[in-house]
């Protein structure tokens, strides 16, 4: 196998626009390893990063379009001679998703074959035919893969520990990936005072949490405001930006980028990081992104005390964890700034390495990829 500093990694995605993508295709840059990109991608242009990248499209996919995506994976991994060519140089496949590690399959001959699983879709924890068909795709390819790389701990012991999977589990946790130079820190924020502000960054794909921040703000008659960031999904949202319009004291600020995040935080006391999507199974699961984030900017993040999220925070003794939604509601409607000040306090004595990817995790990332043998 190639010496890490060599490693020439084929890295195949499912959405091409997914910040998360750019972020593991740095780790790799970072580790030393050199890639070639390639994916689907769920908007009509490729952003900037990836095209800097020499990123080749395969094509248009839709969020929530599982049949069509599949549709779309089938015919790659059937007629897969453009993409073949392309990562003919690589030493490693990297597929991100189950999708995607089917079209590797077919292309990745006797080289390593890693499998990046950031998220357990409900169709693999169903009961249904359908479930039991995708269980039985997984089950046919896990056992071709060489490594796993995962977000949670969760993701292991609901599920991986359950299946056919031989190889190796890496845990890579969604820290946060400072630009070189521009550690993030916490951002001064004035004393502790009502109006307080839930901030809800991301994927925005939860109508559940909508229609209950709307209700919370309604609630707090001036005393909660809440400030939304990211993509919302069509799929569940045909008119995110109007149904968020006609609440007063609800403001949503579009799409970001890492470099509006300090700011984007520094606007909040909170961030929410509840998800009652795939309430739970997926959700109950991950270690989100706004985890990390929050923390990363001296943001405290509301969880539920059941799920993945409450437990790291209960570990770390932070965070505003609840038992239920309504518990959130009365937490935040009767908070004492003197309280808000302590939960501050709490946050900002998390080791800084919990939440923060640095070179050294990099390294050791493609350290471990490039130590995987050929079949």
């Amino acid at each position: 196998m190639a010496q890490a500093a060599a490693l020439r990694i084929g890295y195949l995605v499912h959405n091409l626009n997914d910040a998360a993508v750019e972020r593991r295709c740095r780790m790799f840059a970072i580790g030393g390893a050199t890639m070639r990109v390639a994916g689907f991608c769920r908007d009509d242009t490729i952003c900037d990063a990836l095209t800097a990248r020499g990123a080749l499209s395969l094509g248009a996919s839709r969020d929530a379009a599982l049949v069509a995506r599949a549709t779309a994976t089938l015919r790659e991994a059937i007629l897969h001679r453009r993409l073949k060519a392309f990562f003919r140089d690589c030493d490693v496949i990297v597929a991100r998703n189950l999708e995607q590690l089917g079209i590797a399959r077919a292309i990745v001959g006797d080289r390593p074959l890693v499998y990046e699983c950031l998220d357990i879709h409900r169709s693999l924890v169903g009961q249904g035919m359908g479930s039991r068909l995708v269980r039985a795709v997984e089950g046919a390819l896990l056992p071709r893969c060489d490594l796993l790389i995962t977000s949670s701990p969760a993701f292991l012991r609901n599920h991986f520990d359950h299946r056919p999977l031989k190889a190796q589990a890496l845990l890579v946790e969604n820290k946060l990936l400072p630009d070189a130079g521009e550690m993030p820190v916490p951002v001064a924020r004035p004393a502790p005072a009502a109006p307080y502000v839930v901030g809800w960054f991301g994927m925005l794909r939860c109508k559940r949490t909508l229609a209950f921040l709307q209700q919370l703000v309604r609630r707090g008659a001036g005393r909660i405001e809440v400030l939304i960031a990211g993509k919302p999904s069509p799929a569940e949202f045909p008119d995110f930006e109007g149904d968020v319009a006609a609440t007063p004291g609800m403001t949503y600020v579009g799409p970001y980028s890492y470099s509006d995040l300090p700011e984007l935080y520094g606007r909040c006391d909170f961030a929410w990081s509840i998800d009652w999507f795939e309430e739970g199974l997926n959700s109950k699961w991950l270690l989100p992104n706004r985890l990390y984030e929050a923390i990363a900017f001296g943001t405290i993040p509301i969880a539920l005390a059941e799920v993945e999220v409450g437990h790291w925070l209960e570990r770390h003794a932070a965070g505003l964890i609840v038992a239920d939604g309504e518990a959130a509601a009365q937490r935040l409607l009767d908070l004492a700034p003197a309280e808000l000040a302590a939960m501050r306090e709490a946050i900002a004595r998390i080791d800084r390495a919990e939440v923060i990817c640095g070179e050294a995790e990099c390294r050791d990332l493609v350290r471990t990829i490039a130590g995987l043998p050929a079949r």
